[in-house]
């Protein structure tokens, strides 16, 4: 897919596993946005609507899994950590035929595949969205303009509720703080920018940092490694395959 591709809402009768191998997407559900950077993958339950946002150029495999295929399977959509084994499996994987053999090389692939699925961690890489009307004037005009600054008690009047019932509906809907929920939409904002090949500075200034160095640090703390680093490492671990 190329920048700016979108795959409209659609679903799936099975459980779907999507591994971006290179290039950001962000997957839109009813429940939240998820956003999948290089060697992560979606896990989506069947059944569920979703669309697929490119962020910048995008390559991406998919695995189709019966619900029932093996006990454990995620029950809610979420973004996995991908291992360099897991990473290795998929591409074998996609290039097995569509119909194979019961107790052939392709079907034990298969199980090893479902095996290591269950026991891939997951990342903390998605927005949830509220249902509350008060919250969603907030969130929508957050996600039009991160850089925004309010805090709850300057939202209250615009959102029709105290800071103090936002601040309760925020935790009851989301899991997640006001300041939290802020602070994951600017992240994922900045993974999307940055895989459109936005420069760092601007991508800090655009999401309401004061510094460059408050907006590295923040990534850090989230990521691990600087802004400036993190494409670099998934090219490095694809190379290490």
């Amino acid at each position: 897919m190329a920048k700016g591709d979108t795959i409209l809402p659609h679903r799936h009768r099975r459980d779907q596993l999507v591994y971006a191998s290179e290039g950001v997407m962000t997957v839109v559900t009813q429940s939240g946005a998820f956003i999948v950077p290089p060697e992560r993958a979606v896990w989506m339950p069947g059944g569920t609507e979703h669309r697929i946002e490119a962020k910048g150029d995008l390559s991406m495999r998919t695995l189709y899994i019966e619900p029932d295929a093996v006990r454990g399977l995620p029950q809610e959509v979420c973004v996995l950590q991908m291992s360099p084994l897991m990473r290795q499996l998929i591409l074998e994987a996609v290039e097995a035929p569509q119909v194979y053999a019961v107790d052939g090389p392709e079907e034990r692939l298969m199980r090893v595949i479902l095996d290591k699925i269950v026991a891939l961690p997951t990342a903390p890489l998605n927005l949830p969205i509220p249902s509350d009307r008060r919250l969603r004037k907030i969130t929508e005009g957050l996600m039009l303009d991160p850089a925004d600054r309010r805090n709850l008690a300057d939202w209250a009047s615009e959102a029709g509720a105290s800071e103090r019932t936002l601040a309760r509906l925020f935790l009851a809907e989301t899991k997640m703080s006001f300041r939290a929920w802020r602070q994951q939409l600017r992240l994922m904002r900045a993974l999307e920018m940055l895989a459109a090949d936005v420069q760092v500075t601007t991508v800090a200034l655009d999401l309401g940092y004061e510094s460059l160095s408050a907006f590295t640090a923040m990534f850090r703390r989230a990521f691990g490694v600087p802004p400036t680093r993190y494409f670099d490492d998934a090219r490095s671990s694809r190379a290490e395959i």
